[in-house]
């Protein structure tokens, strides 16, 4: 016998003394139950989810979760099939998640009034129906739609989200197969600028922590893993076992208005977060601690023609001048390495690439040559949200059924955007797709929920929640990465770190909607601080100026040519140019782009700015404990600021900056400067 054999042979007998192994695995897990009865086995028990009397091979938990995914599926419908495949928003009852909030200062709170607007024409300047799952149709979604995957997007405390989800989970334990629900969310640990739905959510009950472009600025991979963790933690004890994030997609477009979400220009650098992100949250493998990502947007949105966004028409190309497309895809590989549990898609039609010139959800040789085959995902491939219905780009001639035969055939498996199966269904029904394709993409969805052990039990201790959620242990963690997010890019003279009981002027600009003044001079009695803080610049020795620039949100988008220029962005140029020349500044700015600064900080007026600063998101104390020096810079730059709007207007939308050339930036990715 040749060692070939030989080795098949024990292969094949360690095989088989696995599968053993784990079908005689006897160790009790806890059932979470709420109405379902319990089958006993000897000393063990299942759930009887079925309600059928007897132990059905998908109860048993035993058994592989393969063995189990099977056995499921072939007991679910087609009906139950297509439900089981949209994911749509669902609505709390008294959720005004989808109003839009008065607007609020960015720097301490995290919210705008930039939120997504009830009339969804803002995405092709039509109304479009766009059906979700309300509050009052939960119950439907669930009984009569077959719905199992929600979105939250409410913004409520840490026990309502606790209690909805286990109110959810109930209702779906009591339905035909007992299959029970995942909830998704957009990011909630994050200061940013633009909250809105389909972004992130801002700072919420959770903890604290700067921006996506803050974590990065943090240049500490142990940092974000403890992040990731903390976040996880905080997620599975509400209920939220899926995240729609993080974002993979490079800012080497410093237009594009989702650059506050990226990890900056680097791929590299982005790969080594992705990681420890993606293991932060799942751990190696999904599990009952589990919260599972799906990152975004394949393969790279960062580089849309001028800066504009596929979520409208005018903005659906995504070019590659500088011939960098395979640099998008570093950051993939590396989350599809550390085991990413699902990849969203995004609506752009790629131009400059050997691909077809449709979103990449239509795409086959993207979605499954370059996505399953190339890189080897296996995961879920989950579509943005609307792709069938109002991002069709390059598809906009078929009929919705032949769009969603194009998309599961080019390899979508779960739908965001609609609670109404209907039309998916009658796709299925009348035969224009192999059901094939159906029973992949469920089986796939199964094999998630049975890995994060909701099928065992898919309920969470409210008072643990109540009490674990925000805590201040976390938020203390969180308060740590607040600082190292800052970075110090220039201190002519050594003008920082300020000395104690020097007299400070400190003000927060930003140009609230609505009103006129931008200006909100910092409260001294809620910022506890070495130094003096004084009401005018008169009174002071210095002005620490901190400019949040006011550009539109996303959803505001109407297509005009996107600017850097601070001017073009709700500051008065000539307003911060009088400021700064009364007193040595600091100059403070909260980047959620790469601003063109020029029109402040110039060859006549950098005489008096004495120290120029970046955030990335972060709260009032973490920026005075750097400037007096209780805490010392350490951040470093996610990406390259453009040195004017000249620059800005002409550079390669896919080549980050540092490669741009010397005469591109002020300041580099990378850069940053420390007080020894």
């Amino acid at each position: 016998m040749n060692r070939r054999i030989v080795s098949l042979c024990i292969t094949l007998v360690l095989l088989s003394s696995l599968s053993i192994a784990q079908t005689k695995n006897t160790t009790q897990p806890k059932l979470g139950f709420k109405s379902v009865n319990i089958l006993k086995v000897g000393n063990l028990q299942f759930k009887d989810l079925n309600k059928n009397g007897k132990l059905d091979i998908y109860e048993d938990w035993r058994l592989p979760y393969s063995t189990r995914a099977k056995d499921l599926l072939s007991k679910m419908s087609v009906e139950q099939k297509v439900g089981f495949m949209l994911i749509s928003s669902s609505r709390m009852q008294n959720d005004w998640s989808f109003e839009a909030p008065k607007s609020k200062d960015p720097i301490s709170s995290g919210f705008n009034e930039d939120d997504l607007v009830q009339n969804m024409n803002m995405f092709t300047k039509k109304p479009l129906p766009v059906p979700m799952t309300m509050a009052a149709g939960t119950t439907k979604g669930v009984t009569q739609y077959h719905l199992r995957h929600f979105i939250l997007r409410a913004n409520v405390s840490a026990k309502l989200m606790a209690e909805w989800a286990n109110n959810l989970q109930a209702l779906c334990e009591k339905d035909g197969l007992g299959i029970p629900a995942i909830i998704a969310s957009n990011p909630r640990n994050h200061i940013t600028k633009d909250a809105s739905i389909g972004l992130s959510v801002g700072a919420t009950t959770f903890s604290t922590w700067p921006g996506e472009l803050g974590l990065s600025a943090t240049r500490d991979l142990t940092l974000i893993r403890e992040f990731a963790e903390i976040a996880r933690q905080e997620w599975a004890a509400v209920g939220l076992r899926k995240g729609y994030m993080y974002m993979a997609d490079l800012s080497t477009e410093p237009r594009w208005q989702r650059v506050e979400g990226t990890f900056g220009e680097n791929a590299e650098w982005v790969a080594k977060m992705m990681h420890e992100v993606v293991i932060g949250f799942q751990g190696t493998k999904l599990s009952q601690h589990s919260v599972a990502l799906t990152t975004k947007h394949f393969p790279g949105g960062g580089a849309g023609v001028g800066g504009q966004d596929p979520h409208f028409d005018w903005g659906k190309y995504e070019h590659f001048p500088g011939k960098m497309f395979q640099n998008n895809l570093i950051p993939f590989k590396a989350a599809i390495k550390a085991g990413t549990s699902s990849i969203m898609p995004y609506y752009s039609v790629p131009l400059d690439t050997k691909y077809e010139k449709i979103a990449y959800a239509y795409n086959k040789p993207v979605i499954t040559g370059l996505l399953r085959d190339s890189l080897g995902f296996q995961g879920i491939i989950n579509s943005d949200t609307g792709p069938i219905e109002m991002m069709p780009w390059g598809a906009e001639n078929l009929t919705i059924p032949e769009r969603y035969k194009r998309t599961l055939e080019a390899g979508v498996n779960i739908y965001s955007g609609t609670a109404d199966p209907s039309q998916l269904l009658y796709t299925v029904k009348s035969g224009m797709v192999d059901m094939k394709l159906i029973d992949n993409s469920v089986y796939r969805l199964l094999m998630e929920k049975f890995e994060l052990g909701l099928f065992e039990n898919p309920y969470v201790d409210v008072d643990h929640a109540e009490k674990f959620v925000g805590s201040k242990a976390l938020q203390d963690k969180a308060d740590i990465a607040m600082r190292k997010s800052i970075v110090l890019l220039r201190n002519d003279n050594r003008f920082l770190p300020i000395q104690p009981k020097t007299k400070i002027y400190f003000e927060s600009y930003f140009q609230k909607r609505g009103e006129k003044s931008a200006s909100n001079v910092i409260d001294a009695s809620k910022l506890p601080t070495t130094v003096e803080l004084v009401k005018t610049p008169e009174e002071a020795d210095a002005i620490v100026l901190w400019i949040t620039p006011g550009s539109k949100s996303l959803f505001e988008a109407d297509g005009s040519p996107l600017m850097l220029s601070l001017s073009k962005n709700a500051v008065d140029v000539n307003y911060i140019n009088q400021l700064t020349s009364k007193k040595p500044t600091v100059l403070v700015v909260n980047y959620t782009n790469p601003w063109v600064i020029d029109e402040i900080y110039n060859d006549q007026t950098k005489k008096n700015i004495k120290a120029v600063l970046a955030t990335f998101g972060t709260k009032p104390d973490a920026l005075m404990d750097i400037i007096t020096g209780k805490f010392k810079p350490t951040g470093k730059m996610p990406f390259t600021t453009p040195v004017s709007e000249e620059q800005a207007q002409k550079q390669l939308s896919d080549v980050p900056g540092y490669l741009k050339g010397k005469q591109y930036g002020l300041f580099w990715y990378n850069e940053g400067l420390g007080y020894n």
